[in-house]
């Protein structure tokens, strides 16, 4: 194996089938998997995050899972840094990593790099969640329609994480945010890859949207967030504020039936998938296969393995 690792990636929107598809590439390749989807690095956030079952994690190793506490910070500078991390320990021992999710900014800057390290600014931080306490996230977003408007097209309006980080950076800099990016142009390159982009027909996807969000309830997601609730964990919590989760503090609080809840669950989940299909058009070096397409998916993974010489 050569000094610069190879790497297969799995990413697609929620609920195309990635676990099934990187449990069987992973099985036939003796790979194992490094988590990229931003929620499954919660502990106790299982049945909302569509984590991998205990089977599914006894059948092929899974890393940056449960990783800290739904009120632990965890942004892409962290996960970059356990992922290196751990994608160099994989390597060393002789397995090819398999990077598997959806969230595109992690895959981003992994693949990619990031920005150069703009320090954590806690009382410029403080103060705008104060703003957004008392005024909500459409002020604030306003705000960075203003400071940023090349960075406010390209986020969705109610991304509190970004907006928020976004206004940070702008105000402890004087430099948008937008522009720091566009300086460093993403151009690191630190592995050799094969990426690989999960799609199905969009019809067949929402219903798959639709019927995994059924299961959720099914299987106890109202009872997830009250546990949730009842161990302390804040309805304002960034974790508790993502898909799923929102809507069931709503439903348990008395906001919203839990038929609403669910159909707006299902909605806000179409939305996403959405969102990650504009930002992975964007991404280079993407290869767009369907997701029931299991033996091109594995010939492809093979070919690409063989000219990598791995």
């Amino acid at each position: 194996m050569t000094d610069k690792p190879f790497v297969v990636v799995i990413a697609g929107p929620t609920a195309v089938g990635k676990t099934e598809t990187a449990l069987t590439v992973a099985e036939k390749f003796g790979m194992e998997i490094v988590n990229a989807d931003s929620m499954q690095v919660y502990r106790y956030m299982n049945i909302g995050t569509a984590k991998p079952n205990k089977e599914e994690q006894r059948r092929v190793r899974h890393h940056l899972i449960d990783v800290v506490n739904p009120d632990e910070h965890f942004d892409a500078g962290m996960y970059k840094k356990l992922a290196d991390a751990t994608i160099q320990d994989l390597w060393n021992r002789g397995v090819v990593p398999l990077i598997v999710g959806g969230t595109g900014l992690y895959i981003r800057v992994l693949m990619r790099g990031i920005c150069g390290q703009i320090p954590r600014n806690e009382s410029v931080l403080k103060k705008l969640k104060e703003k957004l306490k008392q005024r909500g996230i459409s002020e604030l977003y306003g705000e960075l329609t203003e400071v940023d408007p090349l960075l406010a097209r390209r986020i969705h309006h109610h991304d509190r994480q970004r907006i928020l980080r976004a206004l940070e950076v702008y105000h402890s800099t004087g430099k948008p945010l937008s522009q720091w990016q566009e300086e460093h142009r993403f151009s690191d390159r630190p592995y050799r890859s094969l990426k690989i982009f999960l799609t199905r027909d969009r019809k067949e996807l929402y219903e798959r949207i639709n019927n995994r969000t059924e299961k959720m309830f099914r299987c106890g997601l109202v009872e997830e967030v009250q546990m949730l609730l009842e161990m302390g964990y804040s309805p304002e919590l960034k974790s508790m504020q993502a898909l799923g989760y929102k809507e069931t503090v709503a439903y348990l609080h008395g906001h919203m039936s839990l038929d609403d809840a669910i159909r707006t669950m299902k909605k806000e989940t179409r939305h996403y998938a959405k969102r990650q299909f504009t930002w992975f058009r964007k991404e280079p070096g993407f290869r767009w296969l369907e997701a029931s397409n299991t033996e091109k998916i594995l010939n492809l993974v093979d070919g690409e393995l063989q000219n990598a010489g791995v």
